[in-house]
C-alpha cells in the first residue's frame, strides 16, 4: 500500500523544507509547490491525504487554495499557516471550509499534533457516512432535521469552532456531542462546560486549573477544564453567562491555543476544538456591550441552528416512541405506549420547553396513567395554538369546577416558570413570588414531579 501524499504550498524554501522533513517522518510522500499555479497544476493531477498551504504566494494566496479546494476536492483537508497573530485571516479560512491553521513560527509538536488529526479525518472517507459512527442518535424524518444532519457532517470535517443556538431543550449539547463524535478527535475528550453553572468567583480555577499555593484552599496542582480537553472537545453550554473578564482569558485561548493556570508563570500549549453553545442572542448582547465582538466572531466562526419543536411537529410520534422505550427501561415496568387521541394532543401543541418539555410531559404521564397505555387525559396539556397567547389566569369556563379550574391554572403557571428557568426551582420561585419551599411545596401538591 502507498503512503499517502501531502501537497505542501509555500514560497519560502525553509519552510517547505521544515514541513516536508516534519511529513517525510510521519511516513507521508511529499508534493511541494511555490506558487498558487504550480500548487493547482498538482492538484488536479495528483491525489493528497492533505494540504498544507501558506497564506502569502507571490501570484495569489491561500484562501484561494481552499476555495478552489472546496470547489474541487471537496475531500481533501487543507490548512493554513498563518502569520503570527493574525487572526482574522485564519477566520476567513475556517469560514472558506479549511481544516485548521497554524501561526507561524512553527511549531512542530503542534504541526504533527495537526497533521495527525488531518489523516484521521481522512481515514473517514471510505466509511458509508460518519454520523454512524456516533451510539447517540439525532431523531425525527422532517427536512429541518435532515438539514441539520448534514450540516453536522459538514462542520464533523473542519476543526473551526462552531457556535450552536436554539431554544433552551432543543437538544444543543446533544448536537455537539454528534460534532465530536463524526470528527477527527472522536476518540479524545468530550468536556461539557455549563458557564451558568460556575460561581464566577471560581471561574478562572476550574477552566484553567491552579498551581499549588496560588490561592488558598490550593493545596495541590489542579488541571482545568480546558486541559482535561486535550485532544478533543471542549463544549462551552451557555457561554453568553461567560463573565467579560472571562470573555478576554478565552479569547486569548482560541488565539494562542494555549492556556495559563492560575499562579503558573507560563502558558501551556492545548490541542483542543471550541465548540459553544446558548439559548441567547450573542450578537443582541454585543450590541449591549454584554458581550465582546471579538469573541462574538472568533466563537461564531461557524454557525449551527437547531430547530424548535413547533417547527417539526411531524417529529413527534417518533421522539415519543424513543421517550417512551426509554421511560419503559428506567421504571423497570413492560412497554408503554400511546393512544391517537392522546398522540394528536401531542402534535397540536406548541411545546415552548421543546424535546425537554415533551419527555416531562410524557414521564408525568407515564406515571398517571393505568395499564401502560397513555390517554389524553394523562397529558394534562392545556389546549392552545403555536401563535394563540395563553388563556388569562382567571379565565373558567361556565360550569366548570373552581377548585379544579384553580389547580390547572396553578399549574401551568408552575410548569411554565420552571421551563423557562430551565427547572431551576429557586429561580422559578422568585419568578412566581413565592418562597421556594412554598413552591415545593405547590410541586409536591399538584403532583408535577
Amino acid at each position: 500500500m502507498s503512503a499517502p501524499r501531502a501537497l505542501v504550498i509555500d514560497d519560502e524554501p525553509d519552510i517547505r523544507e521544515l514541513l516536508s522533513i516534519t511529513l517525510e517522518r510521519m511516513d507521508l510522500e511529499v508534493t511541494t509547490a511555490d506558487t498558487l499555479a504550480t500548487a493547482i497544476g498538482a492538484l488536479r493531477a495528483g491525489t493528497f491525504a492533505l494540504c498544507l498551504t501558506d497564506m502569502k504566494l507571490p501570484d495569489g494566496d491561500g484562501l484561494q487554495i481552499v476555495d478552489w479546494i472546496q470547489k474541487h476536492k471537496p475531500q481533501v483537508p487543507v490548512a493554513v499557516i498563518t502569520a503570527h497573530g493574525n487572526v482574522e485571516t485564519a477566520v476567513r479560512a475556517l469560514k472558506l471550509g479549511a481544516f485548521d491553521f497554524i501561526s507561524k513560527p512553527l511549531d512542530v509538536a503542534a504541526l504533527r499534533k495537526l497533521i495527525a488529526a488531518t489523516l484521521k479525518l481522512g481515514e473517514n472517507t471510505n466509511v458509508e457516512s460518519t454520523l454512524q459512527l456516533p451510539q447517540i442518535k439525532l431523531l425525527g424524518q422532517s427536512q429541518k432535521m435532515e438539514q441539520l444532519r448534514e450540516l453536522i457532517e459538514r462542520v464533523a470535517r473542519s476543526q473551526a469552532p462552531v457556535h450552536i443556538y436554539g431554544e433552551s431543550g432543543t437538544g444543543k449539547e446533544l448536537v455537539a456531542h454528534l460534532i465530536h463524535d463524526a470528527g477527527a478527535r472522536r476518540d479524545g475528550p468530550f468536556v461539557p462546560v455549563n458557564c451558568g453553572a460556575i460561581p464566577t468567583e471560581l471561574m478562572e480555577s476550574e477552566l484553567f486549573g491552579h498551581k499549588k499555593g496560588s490561592f488558598t484552599g490550593a493545596v495541590a496542582d489542579k488541571p482545568g477544564l480546558i486541559q482535561s480537553a486535550e485532544g478533543g472537545t471542549l463544549f462551552l453550554d451557555e457561554i453568553a453567562d461567560l463573565p467579560l473578564h472571562m470573555q478576554v482569558k478565552l479569547l486569548r485561548v482560541i488565539q494562542e491555543k494555549s492556556v495559563r493556570p492560575v499562579g503558573e508563570s507560563r502558558e501551556v500549549p492545548v490541542d483542543i476544538r471550541i465548540l459553544t453553545a446558548t439559548h441567547k442572542n450573542l450578537a443582541a448582547l454585543v450590541a449591549e456591550g454584554k458581550f465582546r465582538e471579538d469573541l462574538f466572531y472568533r466563537v461564531n466562526v461557524i454557525e449551527v441552528r437547531v430547530p424548535p419543536l413547533r417547527e417539526r411537529l411531524e417529529d413527534i410520534p417518533e421522539l415519543s416512541d424513543s421517550i417512551l422505550a426509554r421511560l419503559s427501561k428506567q421504571v423497570g415496568r413492560g412497554p408503554l405506549s400511546i393512544t391517537d387521541s392522546a398522540m394528536r394532543l401531542l402534535s397540536e401543541h406548541p411545546f415552548p420547553g421543546n424535546v425537554r418539555e415533551l419527555e416531562n410531559v410524557l414521564e408525568r404521564a407515564a406515571t398517571l396513567c393505568s395499564g401502560g397505555t397513555i390517554d389524553a387525559t394523562d397529558l394534562h396539556l392545556r389546549q392552545r395554538t403555536a401563535n394563540a397567547e395563553p388563556a388569562p389566569p382567571t379565565a373558567v369556563s361556565p360550569g366548570e369546577n373552581l377548585g379544579d379550574a384553580l389547580e390547572d391554572i396553578e399549574r401551568d403557571a408552575i410548569m411554565r416558570a420552571l421551563e423557562q428557568t430551565r427547572y431551576n426551582k429557586t429561580k422559578a420561585a422568585a419568578l412566581l413570588g413565592m418562597t421556594f419551599r412554598s413552591l415545593r411545596y405547590r410541586i409536591k401538591k399538584l403532583g408535577i414531579e
